[in-house]
């Protein structure tokens, strides 16, 4: 098969993946399908700062009088307004294409630049503010996994099913204890080689050896809530064990986002209490905005995985190091 024939049934394939994952996800959670930006105002504080540290992308408008804006990072405070604005009512959420840039991501064969995301959120009350129904979200989330994955092997038949029919559920503190010693990607390896498929709950919080397991930022997901286990956090991520990296990968991140007490709290614990003054956290701590559950869902991470390609660059059109896409065409990889 030559590098074009591939890249053209690649081509097909993506988007039978994005179509076919995109109805299934947005048929369990109850999804509308909405615009979004790829750029906001800098000072509204609706862009997400992920670890706290990645600079975005700024530049400065001129029918704002020169005020900056930033391209996106992710949508996840900005789908929280836009589900007030739109008055979506509880049970049901939106869904969009997010298109954002990240140009301080270290290069590799898992990470780009160019970020797509299916980004979600849903509307929740009050009293779904728990561990079970984030639980029960991954488990929809996961069954609209599995079923992209039934119609890719129906299609492509040498593409071999893998997802096991359950994923595990696991707190970051217990993975700590199950395997000392280890770094969070080790222990993240090890368990998704375990189990097929997982969620970590607690990402963000500190553990028992003054560690966190990743980063989060302050501002959207809830990482200090204590759950009805007893245990921090109401959010996590969803890893796959990936049969041709051999090495965990991860499809999602997530979780219920703050209230406002756990916002207080987690821009204290983040020392940076004066976020507070935004018009977006004036607006939640004042409660003006809606509960919620929401997450982003790489869609080039979910290709990768669905297609078993060995380079994110393979489902996407990416910016690479010079000379990078001609050595890996010897290797047999041909980049979009």
């Amino acid at each position: 098969m030559s590098a074009t024939t591939q890249i053209l049934r690649t081509e097909r394939a993506i988007a039978l993946v994005k179509e076919k994952f995109e109805k299934e996800l947005s048929g369990r959670l109850n999804l509308l399908k909405v615009s979004a930006p790829i750029a906001v105002m800098e000072k509204t504080g609706l862009n997400d700062e992920l670890n706290g540290t990645e600079r975005p992308v700024n530049f400065r408008v001129n029918h704002t009088n020169g005020s900056p804006a930033v391209i996106v990072h992710s949508l996840a405070k900005w789908k929280r307004l836009r589900l007030k604005e739109l008055e979506i009512p509880e049970g049901e959420g939106i869904i969009t294409d997010m298109r954002a840039l990240r140009p301080e991501e270290d290069y590799t064969p898992l990470h780009s630049i160019y970020v797509d995301q299916w980004d979600w959120e849903r509307h929740i009350s009050v009293r779904d503010r728990k561990l079970s129904c984030l639980r029960e979200t991954v488990k929809k989330i996961y069954s609209a996994l599995r079923e992209t994955e039934k119609s890719v092997c129906l299609e492509f038949p040498e593409i071999k099913p893998v997802l096991p029919e359950e994923i595990h559920f696991i707190h970051a503190e217990e993975l700590l204890q199950r395997y000392p010693g280890m770094s969070p990607k080790q222990r993240e390896a090890e368990i998704a080689r375990e189990h097929g498929a997982v969620f970590i709950t607690g990402i963000g919080g500190q553990l028992s050896d003054g560690k966190y397991h990743d980063g989060r930022a302050p501002d959207y997901d809830d990482w200090s809530s204590i759950n009805e286990e007893g245990s921090l956090g109401l959010n996590g991520d969803i890893i796959v064990w990936n049969p041709v990296l051999e090495d965990a990968f991860e499809i999602s991140s997530m979780g219920i986002r703050v209230s406002p007490e756990s916002l207080v709290r987690q821009l204290e614990i983040r020392g940076c209490p004066q976020k507070a003054a935004y018009p977006f956290h004036k607006m939640l701590m004042e409660g003006g905005l809606p509960q919620s559950i929401g997450g982003g869902i790489g869609q080039s991470r979910v290709c990768m995985f669905m297609l078993r390609k060995r380079h994110i660059g393979e489902v996407q059109v990416g910016i690479w190091p010079d000379g990078e896409k001609e050595r890996l065409s010897a290797r047999g990889i041909s980049l979009l």
